[in-house]
């Protein structure tokens, strides 16, 4: 989402004339666009806007802008700790920066705009079409989370659960596609919930399958809660919805997920599993995990290494606790860091191997892939991913950016796949 939010702020500062610079000791402005999820988060704030005062110790003062849940966590105290920072913006208000840029640039006076106003973000950005032209482009539908997960700092940056109006979306979406969108990913903190007028995700998934030079739709992050039996359905019904889900858990343990106030069971998220399984055979799991929640016994690691098993995950992405400011964890006494070092260690092996034992069930097998670019700096190569969001690199001397092709995967490492594309036979004579 950061990375949508980064591309929409660029299209509102460009309407009052500022472009973006390849030369970032030469610039004038400067948006620090930051996330808050994981720790140290605010420390790479100050370390980037130190390397800017740096750069900039003989030369005229850039502005400097900090944008982002960082910003709407920590605005105040931001301001307060680093005059260099002109303003603090939070993701409910970058609709505003070109005002706020025309301020700074008129008074020197730091400004907070952290206000939770997303409706009012939205009726504006609206008005300002979306310049991103990537063969595959990100769609924020919903935006803030009602579950209050203990760990989570969403709901106190983000607020509570939005969804856009299909209408709006879908306009949005069309100038993606003319933009040469052949994927889209649409966005949410818990995208699942998606609800606008009734209207739920599987409605929008339908609405965007019918876009024709649409190729590929895909969703995340989901709520194990939120999986209605009618987004289950276009699992099975929607052509072009790709068949990776993206559906974190956190922890195995059913002990743990209650202290987390995740409000489901290991056994509720196995059934989904196998309900998703059964009626499209095809579908495949990534998920996210925390590792060394405050209160996790030896037992808890170990019940969570069995889903992670049983699961088989194609991809996990796990993280050593990280407690977030104002969130009822971070008052929790936490684990030893060695212990929770080493149990992180255990856990990322396993995942490793079964990644790279589901890689090489894909050698000497076809996949379908959307070529994104051309590879910078190497000779006719090119980027793409498959329905699996797995990257495959290949050699060709036809341009294949905006493709799908299928290609023959010849071999591969943990993160990339090779191959080569399918040869084509004409089956008439000459």
């Amino acid at each position: 989402m950061n990375e949508y939010d980064s591309k929409r702020i660029y299209d509102v500062v460009k309407k009052i004339g500022y472009i973006k610079t390849e030369k970032p000791d030469e610039a004038n402005c400067y948006i620090i666009n930051t996330c808050h999820i994981r720790e140290k988060a605010t420390d790479k704030v100050y370390h980037d806007v130190g390397r800017v005062k740096k750069n900039f110790r003989n030369k005229k003062k850039p502005i400097v802008i900090i944008t982002g849940c960082v910003a709407q966590a920590e605005g105040e105290i931001l301001l307060k700790r680093e005059k260099y920072i002109d303003a603090v913006v939070g993701p409910q208000s970058y609709h505003r920066l070109s005002e706020i840029l025309k301020k700074i640039e008129s008074n020197s006076t730091s400004i907070d705009s952290t206000e939770f106003e997303v409706i009012e973000k939205f009726d504006n950005l609206n008005l300002i079409k979306n310049s991103d032209s990537n063969i595959s482009s990100f769609l924020t539908i919903q935006e803030g989370c009602d579950k209050f997960c203990k760990f989570c700092v969403v709901p106190y940056t983000r607020g509570a659960e939005f969804s856009r109006s299909i209408k709006e979306i879908l306009n949005e979406c069309q100038d993606l596609v003319n933009n040469g969108a052949k994927e889209i990913t649409l966005l949410g903190q818990n995208v699942n919930a998606f609800n606008y007028g009734g209207n739920k995700l599987s409605t929008l998934i339908s609405e965007i399958n019918k876009l024709d030079r649409i190729r590929r739709i895909r969703y995340t992050t989901s709520h194990p809660l939120d999986f209605s039996d009618d987004l289950i359905e276009a699992h099975k019904t929607v052509e072009k919805l790709m068949p990776l889900i993206h559906l974190p858990i956190q922890s195995g343990s059913n002990k743990i997920l209650k202290s987390m106030n995740r409000k489901h069971s290991v056994e509720d998220y196995i059934n989904l599993v196998n309900k998703l399984k059964r009626l499209n055979p095809a579908i495949r799991f990534s998920s996210d995990f925390i590792i060394g929640y405050p209160g996790e016994t030896d037992k808890d690691f170990n019940d969570t290494l069995k889903l992670l098993k049983e699961v088989e995950f194609i991809n996990s992405y796990s993280f050593i606790f990280s407690p977030r400011p104002g969130t009822p964890a971070s008052k929790m006494k936490k684990i030893d860091e060695n212990l929770t070092k080493e149990r992180l260690k255990i856990f990322q092996k396993s995942a490793g191997e079964l990644k790279m034992k589901y890689r090489k069930e894909l050698f000497n097998k076809k996949s379908s892939v959307l070529f994104e670019n051309k590879i910078k700096g190497k000779e006719n190569e090119f980027f793409g991913r498959d329905e699996y969001l797995n990257s495959v690199i290949v050699k060709s001397h036809n341009d294949l950016v905006g493709k799908i092709e299928v290609v023959d995967i010849l071999d591969g490492s943990q993160n990339t796949l090779y191959g080569k594309i399918e040869k084509k036979f004409n089956n008439f004579a000459a």
